[in-house]
This record gives structure tokens, sequence and C-alpha cells, in this order.
């Protein structure tokens, strides 16, 4: 089972719940406003500002919605 990207609709950043992009290489969602990634383990995203990672301005993701 893969994660569901129809999730992507009604899914938002717990911080300043704006929209998240899915990032399919890497599984992660993340928020460019806040320069956070969220992990996807096993298929569930783990959308919890501590287990966030901190994306650096520079740094580019593949998006793939």
């Amino acid at each position: 089972m893969a994660f569901d990207t129809k999730l992507m609709e009604i899914l938002a950043c717990p911080v300043c719940k704006g929209k998240l992009d899915y990032d399919k290489a890497a599984q992660e969602l993340i928020c460019h406003f806040d320069r956070l990634a969220y992990s996807i383990e096993k298929d569930i995203p783990v959308l919890l500002e501590n287990e966030a990672r901190e994306i650096n301005a520079n740094q580019s993701t593949e998006q793939d919605s």
C-alpha cells in the first residue's frame, strides 16, 4: 500500500495550516512557508511539529502532487 495522494486535498501544515507538497522520492510532506518536512512512515503522515525536519531555503525538493 502506498501513500494516498487524495489525502493532499484535506491535509494541512499543523503549524501554519497552509498547503503541503508531496515529495514522493523522500516520502515527505513539505511546508515551504515554515520550511518543514514531515515524514511519511508506513504510508501515514507524521504531522507533528517536533518530529518535522527543517529544510534550508536553498534546499530544493522534488514535488510530485
